[in-house]
């Protein structure tokens, strides 16, 4: 890889000459490979070493082909980078930095969420610590990576997780309302440089100075929507002290913050840098890639009062279709059940209240879990519902498949299960639920949506 001058001498004095060095001798190898297992499905998923700051992350020794296994589809493990998944790590640290709330849910925002490893490394982190008693808001401003984002939340199968579509700035409309957010803003990217040659050939301080301001300009945004005595994780994929440290001390001294990050934070870490006011991950002294993390505690004062985002208005009930009987016996959680159109939907019932709140401002794509379509008297089962932690274990007969079975069915082929009841069956690979299937006898119609299905060579 060819290191412009320029860009040398401006990470020697970022980060340090000797760290410099190691950096760049780590962007001529190639990238590791690491994967975070799914605590809530059994932690199934490639063998690897443990990642420092991660229980369930996993380095592997070389890259498989995560299309063609059967848990990768089943949510049981997540394709993140092992400096990614520090963030997580500062996350649960400073949760007991953190008030908890009395009588309603835990409320935590990611703001830059697509698409989706830090909001399922924070889903597993906040259900291991609170149960159901949390609502995590993921929000991806970018129309195009919201889909990728819901797809992957549905996977993981978490329904306390909320996935929205707003700009920064409309989190105004919600003064107070979250205990923490997690900013892992848009960044210059110098910590991928090793991934992509490209941006590193387009990187200029210009550009620096560029995403520092824009960087601002989300923060100053969303902040209004932090509880005093809240806290802010924030983090970016660069080296530089403008878009790290810098920022860091600005939300400090223009914001109203204090600094969370303290040396307890890593105890014993490996490879992790002290900046003054966070942590730095260099490739070369970790196995990932560049990551910058920090954290801030909200001291100004803000009292929570739901106000209506400009422009929006409250969303009225339309003409629903009467809900089919049995749905309650399909969920292991107690749910509001609600119809939009012909859709059944979801809700986890402590945190119902709170997802109506934010539906009312923003712009929700995907809120508890989709449960089926309405057909006659009927209700057709949703892809998501088979993914769900809320599925009921006795909701649908089960089929279990082996692993050429599994990727043909994912493949969407025909595949058949004589002996098997017919309607709709669960099919599960190694026990965990796949997606559903219509038995019809001689055959079966396959419910694996289009989206999804696995368009390589399985053979």
């Amino acid at each position: 890889m060819i290191i412009d001058p320029s860009f040398r001498r401006y990470m020697e004095e970022a980060i340090g000459s000797e760290n410099a060095l190691v950096a760049f001798s780590a962007f001529e190898e190639p990238a590791s490979v690491a994967v975070r297992l799914n605590p809530f499905k059994g932690e199934a998923g490639p063998e690897g070493r443990q990642v420092p700051w991660s229980r369930y992350g996993r380095i592997l020794a070389e890259r498989p082909v995560f299309t063609l296994d059967p848990l990768f589809h089943a949510g049981a493990y997540y394709v993140q980078d092992s400096s990614s998944m520090f963030v997580g790590h500062a996350f649960r640290a400073l949760l007991k930095d953190v008030a908890r709330p009395v009588g309603r849910p835990f409320r935590v925002l990611d703001l830059c969420a697509a698409p989706g490893g830090k909001t399922t490394d924070l889903a597993a982190s906040l259900r291991e610590a609170f149960g159901d008693g949390f609502m995590l808001v993921s929000n991806e401003v970018m129309k195009a990576r919201v889909g990728i984002l819901a797809d992957n939340v549905a996977l993981w199968g978490d329904q306390n997780v909320t996935v929205v579509s707003d700009d920064p700035s409309a989190f105004a409309a919600l003064p107070g309302f979250f205990d923490m957010i997690v900013a892992d803003v848009p960044c210059s990217g110098e910590g991928m440089f090793r991934k992509d040659e490209e941006a590193l050939r387009q990187w200029s301080e210009d550009n620096v100075a560029l995403c520092e301001a824009r960087q601002r300009r989300i923060l100053a945004d969303v902040w209004p929507a932090l509880a005093q005595g809240g806290v802010m994780v924030y983090s970016t994929c660069t080296f530089n002290k403008k878009e790290n440290d810098g920022n860091v001390r600005w939300m400090a001294e223009e914001l109203g913050a204090e600094f969370l990050m303290h040396e307890d934070v890593v105890p014993g870490m490996p490879g992790v840098l002290k900046t003054e006011l966070g942590y730095s991950l260099v490739p070369g002294h970790v196995e990932g890639e560049g990551q910058y993390c920090s954290a801030v505690r909200k001291t100004s004062e803000v009292e929570f009062r739901q106000v209506r985002a400009k422009g929006q208005k409250p969303s009225r009930p339309g003409k629903e279709a009467p809900l089919p009987s049995g749905v309650d016996r399909l969920l292991k959680t107690e749910c509001v059940i609600r119809m939009k159109g012909e859709t059944v939907t979801a809700v986890p019932k402590n945190i119902a209240t709170d997802v109506a709140m934010v539906e009312q401002v923003l712009h929700v794509t995907a809120a508890g879990c989709a449960v089926g379509i309405v057909k006659g008297k009927n209700l057709v089962p949703d892809a998501d519902l088979a993914l769900s932690l809320m599925l009921a274990d006795d909701a649908f007969p089960s089929v279990e498949v082996d692993r050429q079975t599994a990727l043909a069915y994912l493949h969407r082929d025909n595949v058949a299960f004589s002996e098997a009841p017919l309607g709709y069956l669960l099919v599960r690979y190694r026990g965990l639920p796949l997606g559903f299937v219509k038995n019809i006898g001689n055959r079966c119609n396959s419910l694996h949506p289009q989206s999804r299905r696995i368009r390589m060579d399985i053979r």
